[in-house]
């Protein structure tokens, strides 16, 4: 299983100097990617709540947001050997084409170092503030993600659906990676199991306990090889948001919230589900710590390669 970190890029931390120095201290480290999420908009009265309760307000972090794809381009810049994941790019606040350029020169510009992670959202507030219909939201990311796929792949690409519209076009420059950037879908519905393995080539989410995502990992494979797919190939990324404690938290802890020993067991807990990569995500630790704070737990969960060298 591979070791990311998932960078701040919400919060009072999210600053660019710190973002883009905690990405280079993880490649230092040995770390394998840096992830970030998307949020357009931190409503004042939510429609949606992150936590499941009707206006409740968002977490901290929302309330002030880097761009993802801008940070990553910066980070493109200052990093040279380390991955960059989004989990995820919430696809229908974009047109293919649009996000498919944008994508295609992070790829360039990284020398092939992009995973792409989509998704649907959540928020309805987002969805408003961006113009996108709510309705049909799923059937225009299954859409989306074969229009995506065609403007990568094809030398001319040409493409008419239901949603989106590409005429007889070239649009270059393609991806580094070939066929095209690795392609995950997340969400915690079968719709998103199904596209995952039906169109992307594999899944992303995270943040639960370990069986459930074991559940997940079979039901994506399964998708894949209905598709005529081989599930072998199949990437699954997972989101460990950790809080690092001073003593063990015992047996009713979330997971990834406990000592450094604790979260090392979770980390081959979930390795054990099938999780190909796991990114640990110190944005939701409350209170925030510093980033000489992150720089500790970075170093003190790094990849044991790493610290041996």
């Amino acid at each position: 299983m591979r070791l990311g970190f998932g960078l701040p890029t919400g919060g009072d931390r999210a600053t660019p100097d710190d973002v883009i120095g905690l990405a280079q201290h993880a490649e230092a480290l040995g770390y394998q990617s840096v992830w970030v999420f998307q949020r357009l908009l931190c409503p004042v009265t939510p429609q949606n709540s992150y936590y499941g309760t009707p206006n409740e307000a968002w977490p901290e972090p929302f309330r002030s947001t880097l761009d993802p794809i801008v940070i990553l381009a910066a980070v493109a810049a200052q990093t040279k050997r380390i991955r960059l994941g989004t989990s995820v790019l919430v696809a229908p606040f974009y047109s293919p084409v649009v996000l498919g350029k944008q994508l295609a020169t992070l790829d360039v510009i990284s020398h092939g170092r992009l995973t792409v992670g989509l998704g649907l959202g959540w928020s309805r507030d987002e969805y408003d503030a961006a113009g996108t219909p709510w309705d049909r939201r799923g059937h225009r990311l299954d859409e989306f993600i074969e229009c995506l796929d065609a403007v990568w792949t094809q030398d001319e690409v040409k493409f008419r659906g239901a949603f989106y519209h590409v005429p007889a076009s070239r649009v270059e420059p393609k991806p580094v990676q070939k066929p095209r950037p690795p392609l995950l879908v997340g969400g915690y519905q079968e719709a998103a199991f199904r596209r995952a393995g039906r169109l992307g080539d594999g899944y992303t989410g995270g943040n639960m306990a370990p069986e459930k995502l074991a559940d997940i990992v079979a039901r994506v494979r399964e998708h894949a090889e209905r598709a005529g797919r081989d599930p072998a190939g199949l990437i699954f990324a997972s989101r460990g948001s950790f809080k690092v404690a001073s003593t063990s938290q015992g047996r009713n802890r979330k997971v990834f919230c406990g000592s450094l020993q604790e979260i090392r067991d979770d980390m081959r807990r979930y390795e054990d589900t099938g999780v190909t990569e796991l990114f640990l995500d110190p944005t939701f630790q409350h209170p925030a710590r510093t980033v000489t704070d992150l720089f500790r737990q970075m170093e003190a969960l790094a990849p044991p390669r790493a610290l041996a060298s």
